[in-house]
C-alpha cells in the first residue's frame, strides 16, 4: 500500500514545478534544483505504454540531486500503469502521479489525460492497482472538469463525483488546474489560456475534502500570488512561468519555505550548471538540449536580452562544450 504523502516539515511539499511536454526533462529539472531545494520537480508526462516496450532508463534516469522529484504517468490501463509505477519507484521517484489532466488530441487518442475524468471508476482502478505496486504516494493531476461532456448536469457535482471516487481508492493528494478542459476544439496552448479559471471551485473541494491535499495549479505567476495561495491550499504549482523566470524558485524558497536562506546568484547557478553540462556531454546528450533550459534565467535583468541571443547563437555555430556558458557571464557582467 501506499505510504504517506510526499512531505516537508510534516506537510504537503508547498511549492511544486508543473509536468511540461518538452520542457521538465533531466536536464531542466537539475537546473531547477540548483535554484530551490525544496521544490517538488515533476517529469514530462511518460506513458505506461513506452515503459512496457521500451528501455526504461531511457525514460526513467535522473540525477540524484533532483530530489524531490516526481514521476508523472499516462495511460488508462490499470495493469500497465501498475508496472509503469514499479518501475518509477524502482528508480527513485519521489511520487507517482497520474495525468488526468492534459487535453490535446494525441493524448485523448491514447485514452490518457483529461478525457479519463469521463471515467472515474477506471482512474479509481489505475490507482488502486498503482498503490497496491508501490509503497511512495500515488497523487492524481486532473481539471476542474471537461466541455463537451455526455450526460451534462452540474458541473460540480461531477467533480465531486470524480475527486470522492478516487479519494476513496486511496488517493489523498490532487493537483487541480482550476480550468475545465475543452477536449476538441481548442489548442493545448488555447487551453491554458481561454478556459476561466475558477479558483473558487477548487477552494470547494478543499471544504468538501478535508482529509485530502490540494494543489492548485493554473495562471500562477508570482511570489504574492503563491502567498495568497498558499495561505487557501496545501500547495501551489506553477508551469509556463517557471520556464520563462526559472529564478523564481529561489525566490519562493526563501519566502514560503525558509526566510533564512540566502539565494544562490544567478552567476553560481550557471557556474555549477556548466559542470553538469560537461558531464552529460559526455554521455552524449547535445549541448542544446541543455542550454535551452537556462534562457530566461536572468528575466528582468539588465542585458538579459543580449545574454539570451549570445547564447542561442553560439548554440547553433558548432560550440560543443560548456564553455559556452562561462563566457555568456561577461555579458551580465558588464552590466
Amino acid at each position: 500500500m501506499s505510504g504517506p504523502n510526499n512531505l516537508l516539515n510534516g506537510k504537503v511539499i508547498p511549492v511544486a514545478v508543473a509536468p511540461m511536454m518538452a520542457y521538465t526533462d533531466r536536464h531542466f529539472r537539475y537546473f531547477l534544483r540548483l535554484l530551490s531545494p525544496s521544490a517538488l520537480l515533476y517529469t514530462e508526462m511518460i506513458t505506461a505504454q513506452a515503459l512496457k516496450h521500451a528501455d526504461p532508463a531511457r525514460w526513467l534516469a535522473f540525477s540524484e540531486q533532483e530530489h524531490p522529484v516526481a514521476l508523472q504517468l499516462g495511460g488508462s490501463e490499470p495493469a500497465d500503469l501498475a508496472h509503469a509505477a514499479t518501475l518509477g519507484a524502482k528508480f527513485g521517484y519521489d511520487e507517482i502521479n497520474l495525468n488526468c489532466g492534459c487535453p490535446s488530441d494525441r493524448v485523448q487518442s491514447g485514452r490518457f489525460g483529461a478525457c479519463l475524468m469521463a471515467e472515474p471508476d477506471r482512474v479509481a482502478e489505475s490507482v488502486r492497482a498503482m498503490r497496491d505496486a508501490v509503497a511512495v504516494p500515488v497523487t492524481v493531476k486532473c481539471r476542474i472538469g471537461i466541455e463537451p461532456r455526455a450526460g451534462g448536469g452540474d458541473d460540480y457535482a461531477f467533480l465531486t463525483d470524480f475527486v470522492g471516487r478516487i479519494a476513496a481508492a486511496g488517493c489523498s493528494v490532487f493537483v487541480v488546474h482550476a480550468r475545465k478542459a475543452v477536449l476538441g476544439g481548442l489548442s493545448p496552448k488555447e487551453n491554458r489560456e481561454i478556459p476561466p479559471l475558477q479558483y473558487g471551485v477548487v477552494a470547494r473541494l478543499q471544504e468538501d475534502y478535508p482529509d485530502c491535499a490540494f494543489v492548485l495549479n493554473g495562471g500562477i505567476r508570482t511570489v504574492a500570488e503563491v502567498r495568497r495561495h498558499l495561505d487557501a491550499f496545501d500547495g501551489v504549482m506553477l508551469g509556463r512561468e517557471v520556464c520563462e523566470n526559472p529564478y523564481i524558485l529561489a525566490e519562493l524558497h526563501q519566502a514560503v519555505v525558509d526566510p533564512s536562506w540566502e539565494p544562490p546568484t544567478r552567476e553560481s547557478v550557471i557556474e555549477a550548471y556548466a559542470e553538469y553540462v560537461e558531464a552529460r556531454l559526455a554521455e552524449g546528450y547535445p549541448l542544446r538540449s541543455m542550454t535551452r533550459h537556462v534562457l530566461g534565467l536572468y528575466a528582468g535583468m539588465p542585458r538579459s536580452r543580449s545574454w539570451r541571443r549570445f547564447l542561442s547563437e553560439q548554440g547553433g555555430a558548432g560550440v560543443t562544450g560548456p564553455q559556452i556558458l562561462l563566457d555568456s557571464l561577461r555579458i551580465v557582467r558588464a552590466a
